[in-house]
């Protein structure tokens, strides 16, 4: 019996590809008309302003540094002048969000991989998932991304606190609408609405289908549309970049993510297809601490930056763990397990072992 050992170089591609989300605003009354006048929604504009705020940050001076009570005093009275970035809707009372998404399959066939017998055998079980009847594990991964979907995750802040938020999709020539309200973002249970339920079915459906390809040729295509009606005015929130240095924009503290930047009559405020591919892959409530922390962004470690925590550490489910257990000693893992790993096969990435920890283990 050959022994298999970790690949050196072993990548899946993203199997979700979604393009950046552009924003536009709008009236209420226009968003589901399927014949809608392309004037009718302008693109949202970035616009910087400089603002005079207060210092608020913690002050970590020393004791000694306070006897000085008036420069103290001084210090903290003194403005807080910042640039930043805003996005506001000054042409109606609804920000409209519209993306793209390819699903894409021939999931069982690694990007690459270096060892042959490894790869049959990663082969093998990823095939056996997809046709394992009892498991039924892409139907219920392809309901998990369409939830997200009609539920509006994807919108972020935009979605908290809105008046109403409606959700188009629409796919070779058909057209979805979902009230994002009435399906639940705290669990993935099915809604009790059953038009709801077969609206869901058939966007799931859809999804399945490009993940199930086996060809590698064929894939879904969908378009989303959501409707999110904040107000007259209101503030809406594009993408931050991540900026390394504040000169490389200008000094500023807070810098926008917007496409055509340099062309004022074209530019217009979006977000970044990682933070809505972010949103449409959590669905991560298998791991240890769900029932407090709910579902999380699939990762190979349940890292949540702005968390700053790891939910899925080596000792309580991670990746490669689970992997290794189920690649190189045969242990099949728990079915919630599975559909974990195979999520993280659809989020793509590189798992290549380093070429260190393969010497290791040959020599033991």
């Amino acid at each position: 019996m050959t022994t298999l050992t970790n690949p050196t170089l072993l990548s899946f591609e993203g199997k979700l590809v979604c393009s950046d989300g552009l924003m536009m605003a709008g009236n209420w009354k226009d968003k589901i008309d399927k014949l809608v006048e392309p004037n009718r929604w302008k693109p949202i504009k970035i616009q910087s302003k400089s603002v005079r705020g207060t210092i608020s940050n913690r002050d970590e001076r020393s004791d000694e540094e306070h006897n000085d009570h008036a420069k103290f005093i001084k210090d903290i009275a003194n403005p807080n002048i910042q640039t930043v970035d805003n996005a506001a809707l000054r042409h109606g009372d609804t920000l409209k969000v519209s993306f793209t998404l390819r699903i894409l399959g021939n999931l069982a066939q690694p990007y690459a991989c270096n060892e042959p017998d490894y790869k049959k055998e990663l082969t093998s079980k990823i095939t056996e998932y997809i046709k394992d009847e009892k498991l039924k594990g892409l139907d219920k991964l392809a309901m998990r991304y369409a939830i997200n979907i009609a539920n509006g995750r994807f919108l972020w802040r935009n979605r908290v606190c809105a008046e109403s938020v409606i959700i188009i999709v629409k796919f070779s020539g058909e057209q979805l609408d979902f009230d994002a309200y009435k399906i639940d973002m705290d669990n993935f249970d099915w809604p009790e609405d059953k038009v709801v339920q077969a609206k869901l079915k058939e966007l799931a459906n859809v999804i399945k289908e490009g993940l199930a390809d086996t060809t590698g040729e064929l894939f879904s295509f969908i378009e989303v549309e959501a409707f999110t009606k904040l107000g007259n005015g209101q503030t809406v929130y594009p993408s931050q970049e991540m900026l390394m240095e504040k000169s490389d924009k200008g000094g500023k503290s807070k810098t926008l993510y917007q496409l055509n930047e340099g062309d004022p009559d074209k530019s217009i405020a979006a977000m970044h297809s990682q933070k809505i591919g972010n949103a449409l892959r959590t669905i991560d409530d298998w791991h240890s601490e769900a029932d407090e922390a709910g579902a999380i962004a699939v990762e190979p470690y349940g890292s949540v930056t702005n968390r700053g925590e790891a939910y899925r550490p080596k000792s309580k489910g991670a990746f490669y763990t689970l992997l290794d257990n189920w690649i190189l000693k045969g242990k099949t893992p728990a079915e919630d397990e599975q559909h974990y790993i195979m999520a993280v096969f659809i989020r793509g990435g590189v798992f290549s072992a380093q070429k260190d920890e393969k010497e290791k283990k040959a020599k033991k």
